[in-house]
């Protein structure tokens, strides 16, 4: 593999808005492949999953390279220099690239492979608090599949279509996908492709979203003409999945603290033709307590670690701080205290989210259960979705219905 300089300066200039200037690096690969209109898909490809897999495994290369951050340009192009001769892509002949050991890089990384946090490339305390919660043997396994690169899976909008259609559609634009066993309306990628061109996506034929997360709306067990509640809506991708399988009949309130969300869920129901949502900024208590009661469904998809999707956001296990874990388990539980008073008597209420962390799944719904206000509530189930297991994102979700 030649490589080529305009776009492994590409990868420098987003691998230091990432590590010093704490850009995302969704919004960094954003940016970069905006810097040269005449890139290939294969040029945009390398890029990408360059910058990806260097954020993924920055504490190892960074040990092998033996560099801290903040990173000096150099540094970076010492963390590059690691990646390719792992890689096995021979180096150019460039004065950024110094004389590189290649027998001692591959000496050192095969010594720290026997060390979990350097193997995972994770930071200490992430580390110990997996192995505190899931045991050393299940954690060692998840971690290792929470850093393997995400498939494309995409979500039939089946207002619009079927999976059947959906799947001849893609293959008539060149985009080959599978069924996946045990998933309604998923279809899985052959090969990873830039979706989002195509006719398919532009008639609203699909979303795509992991397949972990499209078991959520099944979980709440919808029907049409019900009055459902999405609290923490986000950009919605599960609020439309909740239309499709309400075919959209009945109504969809989808909430959240930030109204930018809710404009770009008003973007995403447009194209999917989902007509049955009104959205609503939670700006004051009053918008809850409007709802007190009425809802035959609620659904809590809350703020997590975020740890069960860094499959797909490498760079968060860097910027995740053990402080916030505290605090998220705070928000977590005032969710549920105040956000379960929607739910009607006789309704249901999903508690969901993507963390693989019992604190902030099981425990969060025992805790609130022997609440006064969980007290309304019976357990129904619960289902702990492990990537090592499934092979998708970690995911947890509990149904409870008000009694």
């Amino acid at each position: 593999m030649r490589l080529h300089r305009n776009l492994v300066f590409a990868v420098i200039d987003s691998l230091r808005d990432i590590f010093n200037e704490d850009v995302y690096a969704d919004k960094a690969v954003e940016k970069a492949l905006k810097r040269d209109k005449r890139w290939g898909a294969r040029d945009r490809k390398f890029v990408a999953e360059t910058i990806y897999d260097i954020v993924r495994w920055k504490r190892l290369y960074s040990e092998i390279a033996n560099v801290k951050a903040p990173y000096s340009r150099p540094d970076l192009w010492r963390l590059f220099a690691v990646w390719c001769v792992l890689k096995g892509i021979q180096l150019p002949d460039w004065n950024q690239i110094e004389p590189t050991p290649t027998r001692r890089i591959k000496g050192k990384f095969d010594e720290l492979l026997k060390i979990r946090k350097f193997r995972e490339s994770i930071p200490d305390w992430i580390d110990e608090v997996g192995v505190q919660e899931l045991g050393e043997e299940v954690w060692t396994k998840e971690i290792a599949a929470l850093n393997k690169q995400a498939e494309v899976i995409l979500r039939t909008n089946t207002l619009n279509t079927t999976k059947a259609h959906l799947q001849k559609q893609l293959a008539s634009e060149g985009i080959e996908t599978e069924f996946i066993k045990g998933y309604d309306d998923a279809l899985k990628l052959v090969e990873r492709a830039n979706v989002f061109k195509t006719e398919a996506f532009k008639k609203g034929f699909f979303e795509v979203q992991d397949a972990s997360s499209q078991l959520v709306a099944a979980y709440l067990d919808v029907e049409p003409g019900m009055k459902v509640v999405d609290t923490c809506a986000g950009a919605g991708g599960k609020t439309l999945h909740i239309a499709s399988l309400m075919k959209n009949k009945g109504q969809i309130i989808a909430m959240d603290i930030y109204e930018s969300k809710l404009k770009k869920l008003k973007v995403r129901a447009r194209r999917n033709g989902a007509h049955n949502i009104d959205t609503r900024v939670i700006d004051s208590t009053k918008v809850i307590k409007k709802l007190q009661g009425k809802a035959d469904r609620v659904l809590i998809d809350a703020p997590c670690s975020g740890l069960g999707v860094i499959r797909r956001n490498p760079d968060s296990k860097w910027k995740l701080q053990p402080e916030f874990l505290d605090q998220i388990r705070g928000t977590q539980q005032e969710v549920l205290q105040q956000y379960s008073k929607m739910v009607k008597p006789g309704g249901k209420m999903v508690y969901a989210t993507c963390s693989v962390l019992p604190s902030e799944n099981q425990q969060q719904v025992e805790f609130f259960l022997a609440s006064d206000a969980g007290k309304d509530f019976k357990f129904v189930k619960d289902e702990k979705v492990l990537s090592h297991k499934s092979g998708y994102d970690g995911f947890y979700m509990a149904l409870l219905e008000r009694k």
